[in-house]
Parts: structure tokens; sequence; C-alpha cells
């Protein structure tokens, strides 16, 4: 702030106000606090330390409002007090669209450090991987098409089964056919000598005729054949409790020691029968399909069914 004027009868702003303050009979801190200010800041205005005060515009702002406050004239005073600097205006040759580079901004940053952000990085992480994505399945498939083109040109295929070499079994040799020596010529036999007898023909060697031995059945065909062989095997419908059906069922009995007397799904046109230690738990998968007798007489379901299920006990 420039300095204060100083008149020729040597009156500052700082001693008009003390003298109107006095002069009005308030006290400083009455009328710091009538200001709202800091009484520290009014005693520096009214001892000219402007100094303690920063700028002018602050100053002079402080000094109007005591003159408002004291209903005083506040010309003498603001004449008094230091002027503010009046701004210069610099004629500027770039205009408005001069680029603003504040004297603190360090160089502008260059391309690599703009490519090296994080954000930068990311954006060209995430153009790649749906370029992967585009393009992978269009390679994938061209290369299928040269594949089955190659096949389609003769290359046998690979086996389907790797480590299983495709063995095939040796053709055994037709055994030779039997040879019937043929009949030599009787000699001719010189005039007076008796001609030998004729040595009996061996019998034709009967013809080998090689069959194929029938091959034993798999393991897996034997034990998948023996459950159907046992199911197709007769039933013993006699017993305390009978069961015939007309279509599938599962029947179920177990004896009075937990032990499971009859177990399985019964087949339409079946009969099958059950014994043991007493009271025997019986369950009818198909109320619907199946005749009970218990002890000969037919035993009704309805009673004990419940949603085509009958649970029951003979006893």
């Amino acid at each position: 702030m420039s300095e204060a004027a100083v008149p020729a009868d040597g009156t500052t702003a700082g001693t008009l106000l003390r003298e109107a303050r006095e002069a009005a009979g308030l006290h400083a801190a009455t009328l710091a606090a009538n200001l709202k200010v800091p009484l520290r800041k009014l005693e520096a205005l009214e001892e000219d330390r402007y100094d303690l005060l920063g700028d002018a515009v602050f100053v002079r702002a402080l000094a109007s409002s005591i003159c408002r406050t004291l209903k005083i004239d506040p010309q003498p005073v603001l004449q008094r007090l230091p002027q503010t600097a009046s701004p210069r205006l610099v004629e500027d040759a770039q205009g408005i669209n001069a680029p603003f580079r504040a004297p603190g901004d360090g160089p502008s940053p260059g391309v690599l450090d703009q490519v090296s952000r994080p954000v930068v990085l990311t954006v060209v992480a995430l153009l790649l991987g749906a370029l992967v994505l585009i393009f992978l399945p269009m390679a994938q498939r061209g290369y299928d098409a040269v594949t089955t083109a190659g096949n389609d040109n003769g290359v046998p295929p690979a086996a389907s089964v790797p480590g299983a070499p495709a063995t095939q079994a040796p053709a055994e040799p037709a055994p030779p056919a039997a040879v019937v020596p043929a009949s030599d010529p009787a000699p001719a036999t010189a005039p007076g000598v008796p001609s030998a007898a004729p040595a009996p023909l061996a019998p034709p060697a009967p013809a080998v005729v090689a069959s194929a031995a029938p091959a034993p059945a798999s393991p897996a065909a034997s034990a998948a054949s023996a459950p159907q062989a046992a199911a197709s095997g007769p039933i013993d419908a006699r017993g305390i409790v009978v069961f015939r059906t007309r279509a599938p069922s599962w029947i179920q009995v177990t004896d009075a020691a937990g032990a499971t007397v009859l177990q399985r799904l019964m087949q339409p046109g079946e009969s099958a029968g059950a014994n043991g230690t007493l009271p025997l738990s019986v369950v009818v998968g198909s109320v619907e399909a199946t005749e009970v007798q218990v002890r000969g007489q037919p035993y009704n379901l309805g009673p004990v069914s419940k949603d085509n299920v009958a649970r029951f006990q003979v006893k």
C-alpha cells in the first residue's frame, strides 16, 4: 500500500478516529464489539499501525465503518489513509486466446507420460482383450477348416481312443485238404508169372472242416444277464402274505427282527409271497396295481393307503 498522506497540521487518521470515539464517550472495547472486529485491530488503526492491518482496502473499510458508527464525516479520515494502488492496463499482443501458464507450472507432459497413465493403460488392456475375444474364434474356425480339408485329402484321422492300438487277430491257416493218393496202375504181368493180388486201398481221410469256436461271453455281459435270469425265474407265491401285480409295483416286506424278507419291483402279472417272524411290515408302492392276500384271504389296502402307497403290518 502507498504511504499515508500527512496533512500540514500533523493530525493523522488514527488521531481523528480516537478523538471522535472519546468525544462519543465509547470505550475501544465497546466500539470493537459493536463493529465485530478484534480490539487489537481497532487499536492498531488508532495508532496508525497500518502494517498490522493488512492491505489498504481493509484499512479504509474499517475506518469507514468507525465513522459511520460515530456519525462523523469519513472524508477527512479517508484522505489521511493510505491510498490503494490503481491497476495498470497492459496491452497484450497475443489476445484472449493466449495459453495460460502459471509461473509454478512445470513443462507440459509429453506423449509418453500421457500413455503411461493408469487410466490409459487400463483402456489399452481392455481394447486388446476385446480384440483377442473377437479374432480368436475366427482363427480357431480357420484352423478347424484347414484340418477338415486335410482329412478330406486323404490324411488319416487320429485314433479316437489313444493308447488302444487296433489289433486284428491273425487268420488261422486253412487245414490242408486231405489228398487221396491215386491208385497206381497194375504193372503188366509177365507171362507165366502169377499176378500179385492188388493191395487194398486205404480209406479216404475225412475232410477236416475248421469251424470257428464261439467267442466266450464277456464278464460284463454275464453279470448283466444274471439279474435278468434271476428275475425271470419262478416266483414263490406261497407265504403268509401274497402279492399279485397288474402293473409295475414296488413291494417291501421286513420281519420283526428288521430283516428284509422281500424287496423287489414286481412286473405286471407276477406273484410273490413272503414269510417271516411276525409281525411283518409291508410297503406296497402302487395300491391300484397290486392285489394282496393275507393267509389266503384278500386284504383291502384302502384304509392303509395314502397317495397310492400302502403301509401295514401282518400280525
